[in-house]
């Protein structure tokens, strides 16, 4: 199955990973992109605007990108949204127990940003295909 690019909403509290993002999800992957910088925004726009996929960094102030997880899937409007997360500081034990909470992937900061959409795409095609 190939996945055609769609919406994606990108929450990170970090103003210049939030715009590299976006730049390179729009721009070289053709993808729909919303951001929110914390997790209570990504939470509402998550329910409000239902995007395909939602890129979520792992480490936040304020309710963290786990916490804010839990909390997606506990709504029934955003629980069946994927999510792929983001972080700096990810281990090899941290990757299992995160997709033993149904993430698609993980993606490790600093990202290629002329990857990036590829890299989307695939764990939405591939769950497995990230690290």
């Amino acid at each position: 199955m190939t996945v055609s690019p769609g919406h994606v909403l990108v929450v990170d509290d970090d103003d210049s990973i939030r715009e590299v993002s976006t730049l390179a999800l729009q721009l070289v992957g053709g993808w729909q992109v919303t951001t929110a910088s914390d997790g209570l925004s990504a939470l509402a726009l998550a329910a409000e605007n239902q995007p395909d996929v939602i890129l979520l960094d792992v480490m936040m102030p304020g309710i963290d990108g786990l916490e804010t997880l839990a909390r997606l899937r506990s709504e029934p409007t955003t629980s069946g949204i994927p999510v792929v997360l983001m972080t700096a500081k990810a281990s090899t034990g941290d990757e299992a127990e995160w997709r033993g909470l149904g993430v698609l992937g993980v993606i490790a900061k600093p990202f290629d940003p002329m990857t990036l959409g590829a890299r989307l795409r695939d764990a939405l095609e591939k769950p497995s295909s990230l690290g």
